[in-house]
C-alpha cells in the first residue's frame, strides 16, 4: 500500500461519527434556526445546504463558536480544504481554548498536507481536553504520516488506556510497532483488533507481513490468504501472498497472485521481478523474460532485474545477450556500491 494510498485511508476514518450536535446559546432566534437547519443537513451530509444556511448564520453571529463549529466541520467533510483552514485560523483566533475548533483545525491541516500545523493544532486540543481518545488517535495519526512511529505508538498506547475497545487504534498501534521492529508486539496488536473486529480492514494483511518478517511463512501465507478472500482487488496484497508463496517454493501458485497483482497495478517494478523469479522456477522461459524486460524499463537503474534475465536468457540459449545483462548487472552494482547505495535489497 503506498503512503499516499496509506494517508487517504487514515483520513477518512477520521470523519466517521464527527457530527455533533452544537450550542446555539447567545445566538438570535434567526440565527439559532439557520444552526439547526444547517445541523440537521449536515447530519444527512446535506453539505451545499448545511454550508448555505450556515454561512448565513455566521453573518449574523461571526465570532460565535457554536456556528464555527458546524461549519468548519462542513468545509472539511465535503473536501473544502482551503476553506476550512482559513476559518478554522480565524475561529481559534477567536475562541481559543475550544477543544474541537483546534481539533477540527488540525485535521484540516492534516489533509493538505501541513502536518507540522496539524501537529501544533491537535496538542493543543489534547492539553485543552485531558482524556480525549480520538484527539490522541489523530495526533498518532499526523506521526505515522512524518514516519514518527515512536511518538505514534506512545499517542496510540495512551489512546488505549482510555477507550481500549477500538480496533482500529490496536490495528495502527500494531503497525507503529511493526516499524519499530517490535514484531512480535506488533502481532499481538492485530489479533487484539481481530478480536474486537474480525472484520477490521486489512487487519489480516498486517498480520501476515508480520509473520513474514519473522521469516514464518506458513502463518503468513494463511493471513494472506484470508486478507485475499476479502479484499481480491488488492495489489499489495496479492503481491504479498505470490512473494511469500514464491519463498516458500510453490511456485505455481506464486505466479498465480503475482500475475494478478500485475493485473491490478502494472506499475511497480518489484511485482514484475517476482513474477519473473517465480516464472523462471516454473520454467516458463520466454514469460520470465517478458516479465523481466518489464521490470527493468519500470526501473532501469535496479542491478536484480539484469541479473535474473542473464540467468533467463543463459537458460533460454541466448549466451550473447545473457552476458550483456551480466555485464550491465556488474555496472549497475558498482555504481551502488561507489554510491554508498545497497546493490540490491534483495536476495538474487
Amino acid at each position: 500500500m503506498t503512503k499516499s494510498a496509506i494517508t487517504h485511508f487514515l483520513f477518512l476514518v477520521l470523519l466517521v461519527g464527527m457530527s455533533r450536535l452544537v450550542n446555539a446559546q447567545s445566538l438570535s432566534p434567526e440565527a439559532q434556526m439557520l444552526v439547526k437547519r444547517g445541523q440537521a443537513a449536515l447530519d444527512k451530509d446535506d453539505f451545499a445546504l448545511a454550508i448555505r444556511d450556515l454561512e448565513q448564520a455566521r453573518q449574523l453571529a461571526p465570532k460565535n463558536s457554536g456556528v464555527l463549529r458546524p461549519l468548519l466541520l462542513c468545509y472539511l467533510q465535503s473536501g473544502r480544504l482551503n476553506e476550512a483552514v482559513k476559518l478554522g485560523r480565524e475561529a481559534v483566533a477567536s475562541s481559543p481554548n475550544d477543544t474541537e475548533l483546534h481539533h477540527w483545525l488540525g485535521l484540516a491541516y492534516f489533509k493538505v498536507g501541513q502536518n507540522t500545523e496539524a501537529r501544533e493544532e491537535l496538542q493543543q486540543a489534547e492539553n485543552l481536553a485531558v482524556g480525549r481518545s480520538d484527539i490522541h488517535f489523530d495526533l498518532a495519526l499526523v506521526l505515522l504520516s512524518q514516519v514518527q512511529y515512536a511518538a505514534a505508538a506512545s499517542q496510540l498506547e495512551t489512546a488505549l488506556r482510555i477507550n481500549p475497545s477500538s480496533s482500529l487504534t490496536h490495528l495502527l498501534l500494531g503497525r507503529a510497532y511493526q516499524n519499530t521492529n517490535r514484531t512480535l508486539d506488533a502481532i499481538d496488536q492485530f489479533r487484539s483488533a481481530l478480536r474486537i473486529d474480525p472484520n477490521a480492514p486489512l487487519a489480516h494483511y498486517h498480520l501476515g507481513f508480520a509473520y513474514a518478517s519473522l521469516g514464518q511463512n506458513p502463518q503468513a501465507i494463511a493471513e494472506y490468504e484470508t486478507e485475499v478472500s476479502r479484499t481480491p482487488d488488492s495489489p499489495e496484497v496479492q503481491y504479498q501472498l505470490g512473494r511469500c508463496l514464491l519463498e516458500s517454493g510453490d511456485w505455481k501458485s506464486a505466479v498465480t497472485h503475482l500475475q494478478r497483482a500485475t493485473e491490478l497495478d502494472a506499475s511497480h517494478e518489484n511485482v514484475f521481478y517476482e513474477l519473473g523469479k517465480a516464472l523462471l522456477l516454473s520454467g516458463n522461459v520466454v514469460g520470465a523474460t517478458g516479465a523481466l524486460q518489464r521490470a527493468i524499463a519500470l526501473n532501469p537503474t535496479d542491478p536484480s532485474p539484469h541479473y535474473q534475465l542473464a540467468r533467463t536468457l543463459d537458460k533460454s540459449g541466448d549466451p550473447v545477450a545473457a552476458r550483456k545483462e551480466w555485464q550491465r548487472f556488474a555496472e549497475l552494482k558498482k555504481s551502488h556500491q561507489e554510491t554508498g547505495g545497497m546493490a540490491t535489497g534483495r536476495n538474487q
